[in-house]
């Protein structure tokens, strides 16, 4: 893989850090803001919203930019709305500061994704996203449980300032990695705007993109809400919500580089394999959420399946996006952060039910069977390689 998608990696990694190190500071979040927890909880939605929304216009407006001013632009508006949210005293506020940053972050990574692509041949897709989405799996695997100790030791507020400080090497990493000037970005056979949003009309690309968002919302719902299933339910410290993150980390990590040896070339192998197990593995996480030791096996397992299942899933949604070149990251974005808005959203309502801290395990399960039942149900070969 070229050195510059390594490098892109570490801008991805500084974003991925504030995108989830949420799941560890939410209590102290919400006693600050005087919010429960619940609401605290929208703001993983809020920034997903701005994913969602930024993604497509950022990219459309895009087109015509040299990638290196966008992607700096991107980062230092990033860094900027950090800044404004570990100063803030106000909930609206702070909500309107990750709506800024989720649009940052959406103009990043829909330019990115499209440049990493178009640095590798047409068949190595998968693992270009891999090496990208490995700056995520880092960010879980010591970004996100970093910033949960900081914000245990002084505040959460220290790890807002910390992800702005993130920007500055990030800002680095775009310099060395993108070329001045519009490169690539200015050739002038590549398909009109028109053309590239007619792709969203087709079926195969609708469906994958999906089933991208379902499996995305099982795993962003459980991790959203995972410290109150680490300190109540299993009844251990704080700090030990750092350790299951360390867990889920390091197992997406696992996952997103297995997977993006496959997806490419095998990506229903991932699927028939992967998602039957991801479905069985939240109810029984459920279940076993009071044995720690269970509790921690588990949370490792789930976090490989569901970035090798998601994963791959995104890396389909490149390949049926071929025929947008410029528009294909942000659609990829969009699947991504549809589940990162409504996976949230639809924890937060489990936990008013019997089930408590264990109903977004629960309803994580009943997000990737739906997903399943959905692809083998409708278009098995969406996700099985065919293009």
């Amino acid at each position: 893989m070229p050195l510059p998608l390594y490098l892109l990696a570490v801008a991805v990694f500084a974003m991925g850090t504030s995108e989830f190190m949420l799941a560890g500071l939410l209590p102290d979040i919400a006693s600050d803001l005087d919010v429960t927890v619940g609401t605290a909880g929208v703001l993983t939605s809020a920034f997903a919203i701005g994913m969602i929304v930024g993604a497509p216009v950022v990219a459309a407006l895009a087109r015509n930019w040299p990638r290196r001013s966008c992607l700096l632009g991107f980062v230092l508006a990033f860094a900027a709305a950090h800044v404004v949210g570990a100063l803030t005293a106000s909930f609206p506020v702070m909500f309107a500061s990750r709506v800024v940053a989720a649009l940052a972050n959406a103009g990043f990574l829909a330019v990115a994704l499209t440049a990493a692509t178009a640095l590798v041949s047409p068949d190595r897709k998968g693992r270009a996203l891999a090496v990208l989405l490995s700056g995520t799996t880092v960010a879980m695997v010591s970004g996100v449980p970093g910033g949960s100790v900081l914000g245990t030791l002084l505040g959460w507020r220290a790890a807002f300032w910390a992800v702005a400080a993130l920007c500055l090497p990030a800002t680095l990493g775009v310099l060395r990695a993108v070329p001045a000037g519009r490169g690539a970005d200015g050739a002038t056979d590549r398909p009109e705007l028109r053309a590239e949003l007619a792709r969203l009309t087709r079926p195969p690309l609708i469906l994958v993109m999906l089933l991208g968002a379902l499996v995305n919302a099982a795993t962003f719902g459980s991790l959203t809400f995972l410290a109150p299933v680490v300190t109540d339910t299993a009844g251990l410290g704080k700090l030990w919500i750092s350790v299951a993150l360390v867990l889920f980390g390091a197992g997406s990590f696992v996952g997103v580089t297995v997977a993006g040896r496959l997806s490419d070339r095998r990506p229903g192998l991932v699927v028939a394999v992967g998602g039957p197990l991801l479905v069985a593995g939240w109810p029984t996480l459920a279940v076993l959420a009071d044995e720690p030791v269970a509790l921690f096996v588990l949370v490792f397992v789930q976090g490989a399946l569901s970035f090798a299942l998601g994963g791959t899933l995104i890396t389909r949604v490149l390949y049926e996006a071929a025929g947008a070149p410029t528009m294909a990251g942000s659609y990829a974005t969009v699947a991504l952060n549809v589940g990162a808005a409504v996976g949230p959203v639809i924890a937060a309502t489990s936990l008013g039910t019997e089930a408590g801290d264990r109903g977004p395990l629960w309803a994580s399960g009943s997000l990737v069977a739906v997903a399943l039942f959905t692809a083998f149900a409708f278009r098995p070969d969406a996700v099985a390689g065919s293009r």
